[in-house]
């Protein structure tokens, strides 16, 4: 039996969902873009080959092993991009959450499946169809439940908007005895500059204390303010708009010390290095052409 724990994004990771890129499909077409980033690069003629984004994802699997953390893979679907296990579901406390995702994606479920059956059934949650939420807008900071979602009142017109209003008052009647703050974030579909897909493209917390932030992925500054008010703007490191577009903030955790980066994040990996965080660098910038980056490929099950 699997014994699921996380209660936040930063303690000693013992047993992690890392996708896969093996098998993953021809180029999309550019009406079966997700987001306009990955838009963006199926029309320039720059979208990732799977060759590329394996070796990526090896390097990560590499990292886990070297601080023996226990790798679950999805098993393989033929032609089907299942890189973002952060997209299909989450773990808050000892719950499994399953994440309403886009239709076409509910085979990625399935292709963990074996994982699942090594759960307590009763702590495998399904939410209603209303509720929509997905992984990478679901952050935990102990007491904390952070929350991205997009308030619009053309909601529904947005394929980047994937977690709704349904999916945060799910999140509060379920953790009644948590701080759950939902986050309006600035969407797109257009412009990946200018698109916050999920909360982890514009915060994420770092060690025990720290943050990495960009301002403007923030409807609202009230939001933005709520998080430099609580880990102090000394303690957060500010992003440019060019920098939410390569991911800067979609490194991943693997103890409050141990910070997985791509490796071209040279400003932000010196900031980590500087502030005492071990910085183990991975090649991931072709996998980030689809926006997703470290922490939207990996799904935490268990840290201490």
């Amino acid at each position: 039996m699997l014994k699921l724990n996380i209660k936040n994004e930063t303690s000693r990771l013992r047993a992690v969902v890392l996708g896969t890129a093996i098998d993953n499909g021809p180029t999309p077409k550019a009406e079966d873009a997700y987001d306009p980033k990955s838009l963006e690069h199926i029309k320039a003629g720059t979208y990732p080959i799977e060759a590329d984004m394996v070796l990526e994802m090896a390097a990560v699997a590499k990292i886990f092993e070297k601080y023996e953390v226990k790798v679950y893979r999805p098993e393989l679907i033929k032609d089907f991009n299942q890189i973002f296990a952060r997209d299909i579901a989450f773990v808050i406390d000892d719950n499994f959450i399953k994440a309403n995702i886009l239709p076409d994606r509910e085979k990625e479920l399935d292709a963990i499946q074996y994982v699942i059956d090594q759960m307590d059934p009763t702590k495998v949650i399904s939410p209603p169809e209303e509720v929509h939420i997905e992984g990478g807008d679901v952050m935990l900071w102990n007491d904390h439940i952070f929350v991205g979602t997009y308030k619009g009142s053309d909601y529904r017109d947005y394929i980047t908007a994937r977690t709704n209003m349904e999916g945060v008052n799910f999140i509060k009647e379920m953790f009644p005895h948590k701080i759950v703050k939902e986050f309006d974030l600035v969407k797109s579909r257009i412009e990946p500059r200018d698109n916050a897909l999920h909360l982890d493209c514009c915060f994420q917390p770092v060690g025990k204390n720290k943050g990495i932030i960009y301002k403007s992925g923030f409807r609202e500054e009230s939001d933005y303010m709520y998080l430099v008010n609580l880990f102090g703007k000394e303690n957060l490191f500010h992003i440019t708009r060019e920098e939410m577009y390569h991911m800067y903030s979609n490194v991943f955790s693997i103890s409050e010390d141990v910070v997985i980066s791509e490796r071209n994040f040279t400003r932000l990996n010196d900031w980590l290095r500087s502030k005492g965080f071990i910085v183990e660098e991975v090649p991931y910038a072709e996998i980030s052409k689809q926006e997703g980056l470290l922490r939207c490929s990996t799904m935490p099950l268990i840290r201490d």
